[in-house]
């Protein structure tokens, strides 16, 4: 099959496409998929660049694992023997290691059926940045109705998604992002936009009760006059920049205002209740881009320029 590895890390020069081994049951509750479409990440980029936390996981010198992607949307080819919930010829998303690739292997537990209204490339767009969004805002941050919340970088992958879960949570929702996003961001359900390129949100004189900063460039010092007594600040970016330890620290001697560190948990049941967001028009991917796996460097290159408007989306297999 057809695959896009890295053997070595760096730029986006480092990808290649070439044929590798079709994937094999190792264990009886896997699920054979033919990909349709994959989405590219920051977490792809991060792994591919080899920074140092992504190292310690995947080789100090070289990459174990050659084939980067953690979404996917394609159809069921064989199952284990233990899976009960899917047979062959179903339509599935979920969250998957190596989905850059045109079959992937993965356990049933980070799969769903896709919403009935998506196509493969929508559903490819969810799982991991919805995921991201959703455990951010409802688990860590416990959003309640009412309650005033900040998205920073509000038209990318996780902050697109944000901003409307924090507003189907009932949340009053402020979203932080460029010029050219205001509209479209503005649509999906918050309440105030605020131009970052034209005003910093921090010398407003507003708080919140909860920042979650969705692309790694505001600090949890930067937030602090912006937080309500209670507030707290959530990042998603833990591999970058290395002061987040500082500032876990900092905010563990605190009786009040804390920061958060998040990465997503995938699992079946908040893929499942997404699927019902998206079933429902409470919820949509937006789509700025899908490269065919060919050019998957240029798709890294478009990660790498940091203004992506919502989600990048290879296109695997034709539907």
């Amino acid at each position: 099959m057809k695959a896009a590895i890295y053997r070595s890390y760096g730029a986006p020069e480092v990808l290649e496409i070439t044929d590798v081994e079709l994937p094999t049951f190792k264990d009886d509750d896997r699920v054979l998929i033919r990909v349709h479409n994959a989405s590219v990440n920051q977490y792809d980029n991060l792994f591919r660049k080899g920074y140092l936390p992504t190292r310690l996981q995947n080789g100090l010198t070289k990459p174990k694992t050659l084939i980067l992607g953690i979404d996917v949307a394609g159809t069921v080819e064989a199952v284990g023997k233990n899976v009960q919930r899917f047979k062959v010829g179903d339509r599935v998303f979920g969250s998957c290691l190596g989905s850059h690739a045109e079959f992937v292997c993965p356990h049933q537990s980070g799969l769903c059926f896709m919403p009935k209204n998506a196509s493969f490339k929508e559903a490819a767009a969810i799982p991991c940045a919805a995921q991201t969004a959703l455990q951010a805002l409802r688990d860590i941050a416990q959003v309640k109705q009412g309650q005033k919340v900040l998205v920073y970088g509000a038209s990318g992958g996780v902050g697109h998604f944000a901003v409307q879960l924090a507003s189907y949570l009932g949340a009053e929702v402020t979203a932080v992002c460029s010029t050219s996003n205001l509209q479209w961001v503005k649509e999906l359900g918050a309440h105030e936009i605020i131009d970052y390129t034209k005003k910093d949100f921090a010398e407003n004189g507003k708080k919140y009760d909860v920042i979650l900063d969705a692309v790694g460039k505001r600090t949890f010092f930067s937030c602090l006059r912006s937080l309500t007594e209670t507030g707290v600040y959530i990042t998603e970016h833990a591999f970058y920049p290395m002061y987040h330890p500082l500032q876990l620290m900092v905010s563990s001697l605190r009786r009040h205002k804390k920061a958060k560190i998040h990465l997503a948990r995938p699992n079946d049941k908040d893929l499942d209740f997404l699927c019902t967001l998206v079933e429902e028009g409470k919820l949509k991917p937006v789509i700025e881009k899908c490269y065919p796996l060919d050019q998957i460097k240029e798709a890294h290159r478009h990660i790498d320029r940091g203004r992506t408007k919502g989600k990048i989306v290879l296109d695997i297999t034709s539907e």
